[in-house]
């Protein structure tokens, strides 16, 4: 037997990965991925394979970077590794 709180996380992505692509999927899946405060201070859009993440200050900006493998790996897994082949992180 598993645990809920295994389980639902696993079960979200599916979820979210079975839905069409869209910039609302996409930012479901960033705010799920990164959390409510990376997510108030950044803004994402979808290029071309590439998650491009514009930061509101560099100290954000460098936050994002560091988590970058486990941010990648997390929106993969609710998107695919062909959606988001990289992560391209910027301040503003």
């Amino acid at each position: 037997m598993q645990a809920i709180k295994e389980a639902m996380p696993r079960v979200i992505a599916e979820i979210v990965r079975t839905a069409p692509l869209s910039p609302a999927k996409v930012a479901f899946a960033w705010r799920l991925a990164v959390g409510p405060a990376v997510e108030r201070n950044t803004a994402i859009h979808l290029d071309q394979g590439a998650l491009i993440v514009e930061a509101v200050t560099p100290q954000w900006a460098d936050e994002v970077r560091r988590s970058a493998r486990i941010i990648l790996r997390r929106m993969r897994l609710m998107l695919d590794a062909e959606t988001i082949k990289r992560l391209d992180v910027r301040s503003r």
